[in-house]
């Protein structure tokens, strides 16, 4: 794995690599595997997730400070 080809819908290795370290984690912590792989590894079944597009996730804009419900004024 030497050479990482990012899917699609990845903007960034970084992007990538948070979204595998999440899943990883939750496949630690007994989520099911959601693909079929010889690896019980749950960092790299979680890669092998990622790059087979068999997980999904959103970014979030942060608010910008200021400009929330709990400003005061």
């Amino acid at each position: 794995m030497s050479q990482l080809i990012l899917p699609k819908n990845v903007d960034s290795k970084f992007r990538f690599i948070t979204v595998a370290a999440q899943r990883a984690k939750q496949l630690q912590a007994g989520a099911k595997p959601r693909v079929d792989t010889r690896s019980r590894k749950p960092t790299r079944i979680a890669v092998e997730e990622t790059i087979a597009e068999t997980i999904s996730w959103e970014v979030r804009e942060e608010p910008e400070p200021g400009t929330g419900e709990n400003t005061e004024g």
